[in-house]
């Protein structure tokens, strides 16, 4: 990871997380036990503190600003998709933040809440538990079920077994100029075990 303090400000990681070497953490960000961060994400600790909680995935090329003063607070098992921008809000216990979604400053995202793909969360919205927010910007158009909230915890623990392979595995290679005769299979398995882990609503 790219790793940089400021006013002597260092992040800290936990042992357990994952951080790509793409990556960049700049200040008072705090990771978590357990926790994905994925290529070419940023986490901007320079105005304020940023805390993601244990279980978290911050996917591919998310960038999280913290506001002066304002702390950036994702909560135990969060799930940020593919490109989302997260700026000085709170996403509470088990949220979802969806592809390339925008949260503003100072909101609050309620337990369990789905936010969709490219929806935009203004700032000062306060979104209660269990919602489904969509649009621009994101109205709730419904609660969630528990079905939809298992499917959640389904994918979030995909993440947790992506962190500990690529702890385990991931390495920097040079490509092949051909594909091998017996080429190796990914180890697909743990999306078998995240389902069968999923017994009940726990986040």
């Amino acid at each position: 990871m790219q790793c940089f303090a400021i006013d002597g400000v260092i992040p800290v990681v936990s042992p357990d997380a994952f951080i790509h070497p793409s990556a960049t953490l700049i200040g008072d960000v705090v990771v978590g036990a357990g926790c994905y961060i994925g290529p070419g994400a940023v986490l901007r600790g320079d105005f304020g503190p940023i805390r993601i909680a244990a279980g978290s995935n911050i996917q591919d090329n998310c960038v999280l600003h913290s506001g002066v003063d304002t702390p950036l607070i994702v909560e135990e098992n969060g799930h940020v998709g593919h490109g989302a921008v997260l700026h000085a809000c709170h996403l509470e216990r088990g949220v979802l933040v969806g592809m390339n979604a925008v949260v503003m400053d100072g909101a609050r995202l309620g337990r369990q809440c789905i936010v969709g793909a490219m929806a935009f969360i203004p700032a000062g919205r306060v979104c209660a538990p269990r919602q489904l927010l969509l649009g621009l910007p994101a109205k709730a158009v419904r609660t969630l079920s528990d079905e939809e909230i298992i499917a959640k915890q389904r994918a979030t623990r995909a993440y947790h077994h992506l962190a500990i392979r690529c702890r385990r595995s991931l390495v920097a290679v040079q490509p092949l100029s051909t594909l091998e005769a017996k080429r190796p299979m990914l180890d697909l398995s743990v999306f078998a075990a995240s389902a069968a882990e999923t017994s009940g609503l726990t986040e």
